[in-house]
């Protein structure tokens, strides 16, 4: 990769970052992860309490990219073909014609994703695999630049369905959206006082930084960011060690070492370096791996988390030089 080339991944992404403050205070990790996936062409799972700014981040985010957004409520009631599409019956011509849905678009925000059933759900597992869908037997191709930006509440709150397996594993980032610390709840609250509406994300008038061509063009570069044989064992022994781990019941798939090898690219791009080093691995390996490991009901009772059982996993792995 020339420098040329990294300085202009990173120069984008800090001006795409910049806007988004605009309208979210603080949850500076989660939004790098979010751009990072976004470099390395993956989906991502927002999970966090109501209120906590997921919908409006990825609302944000969509706005200053050029890309086509479309924006899905999950409810109960919500059925596969008001995602994917449906065939109408076209009198004039005398036969059915296939009316795309709202997953035809460059972005797609899932709200609170966990609020409708597995079969809906299931709707998007083509989709976010392949990039395309298949209604009444015909294949539909989506854009190459297709995201999945899904938002859930924590599975314990009321009304919420767990997300399939086959599902999580789709979504290369699962990103924690946690309370905002006293200082930047304290900021939020004066622009609230000062008349400013972030929730009212058109009155912020956020400017694109940057279009769907240009993003394409960033993930044809990430091949070229650097990464030894040294790194490439180093993750492998860290997903091959969820399956071992005394704690979890299923270990991560091969997709979660694909994953945590692209995202760790895309964040030493954005973090202005074109190799990757330990570092990066160990920064994005809670997100890429949370959702992909399954704990044993022992260990859950125990009150052991994923996160906690990752931690101790990375420490166990021995890290290159």
């Amino acid at each position: 990769m020339t420098t040329e080339a990294l300085g202009k991944i990173r120069t984008v992404f800090d001006a795409v970052r910049e806007e988004v403050r605009k309208a979210v205070v603080g949850q500076e990790e989660p939004l790098e992860h979010l751009c990072a996936a976004m470099v390395a062409g993956g989906h991502v799972l927002l999970e966090g309490p109501p209120g906590t700014a997921k919908t409006l981040m990825a609302r944000a985010f969509a706005s200053v990219l050029r890309c086509d957004f479309k924006r899905v409520q999950f409810t109960p009631d919500l059925m596969p073909a008001d995602i994917t599409g449906t065939s109408i019956f076209n009198p004039e011509k005398r036969q059915f014609e296939f009316r795309q849905g709202p997953i035809f678009t460059h972005i797609l925000l899932a709200d609170e994703i966990n609020r409708a059933p597995a079969k809906t759900q299931a709707a998007l597992l083509e989709a976010m695999q392949e990039r395309r869908i298949t209604a009444d037997g015909q294949p539909f191709p989506l854009s190459p630049l297709f995201t999945t930006v899904a938002t859930q509440n924590p599975i314990e709150y009321e009304g919420t369905y767990p997300l399939p397996e086959a599902q999580l594993d789709r979504f290369m980032l699962k990103v924690t959206v946690d309370y905002p610390s006293a200082e930047h709840e304290k900021a939020m609250l004066g622009r609230y006082r000062d008349g400013l509406r972030i929730h009212e994300i058109e009155s912020l008038h956020l400017q694109a930084r940057t279009t769907g061509e240009e993003i394409l063009r960033m993930r044809e570069d990430l091949t070229a960011v650097v990464a030894e044989d040294a790194m490439l064992g180093y993750i492998a022994d860290i997903v091959r060690q969820t399956r071992s781990w005394p704690t979890i019941t299923v270990g991560a798939s091969p997709r979660a070492g694909i994953a945590l090898l692209l995202v760790s690219k895309a964040l030493a791009v954005l973090r202005g370096r074109a190799y990757v080093i330990p570092d990066d691995v160990k920064t994005v390996a809670l997100p890429v791996l949370r959702h992909r490991v399954l704990l044993k009901p022992e260990s859950e009772i125990e009150g052991v988390k994923a996160d906690d059982t990752i931690r101790d996993l990375l420490q166990a792995v021995k890290v290159p030089k």
